[in-house]
């Protein structure tokens, strides 16, 4: 049996979470999970290492690499053929913004939005 998967811990969601190609259709869509466009923005845009964002959202190195190939394969499915990409769901819980390891939980200020509370009283078992 699979070992349970962890949830990753993501600073922010998305302020878009959907694009369509000039022309293009509203058939085809591409789903981006929110934890796998969190990858890309640490990886790619923050020009982290696999090994910082693996610390950053609490989760394994390997774990990183397999999430950013799926990501990157996902987003170039849709710039080549017009797609729509849309970023919803997947595995995560929103940063606190409280210390961890002696130094903030994230290297920037966190941005909670609604579902914060639900991570909470699910962290506490209710």
């Amino acid at each position: 049996m699979p070992r349970p998967q962890r949830c990753r811990r993501v600073c922010r969601e998305p302020d878009y979470v959907s694009f369509l190609p000039e022309g293009g259709e509203e058939g085809d869509a591409v789903s981006l999970s929110v934890d796998e466009f969190e990858v890309l923005r640490l990886v790619d845009y923050e020009k982290q290492t696999h090994e910082q964002c693996a610390r950053r959202m609490d989760i394994s190195r390997t774990t990183v690499t397999e999430i950013c190939e799926s990501a990157r394969r996902k987003v170039m499915d849709a710039l080549l053929h017009g797609k729509k990409l849309l970023v919803t769901g997947g595995n995560y819980r929103l940063c606190q913004g409280r210390e961890r390891d002696g130094g903030r939980c994230c290297g920037s200020e966190c941005h909670c939005r609604e579902g914060q509370e639900n991570q909470k009283n699910q962290d506490k078992g209710v």
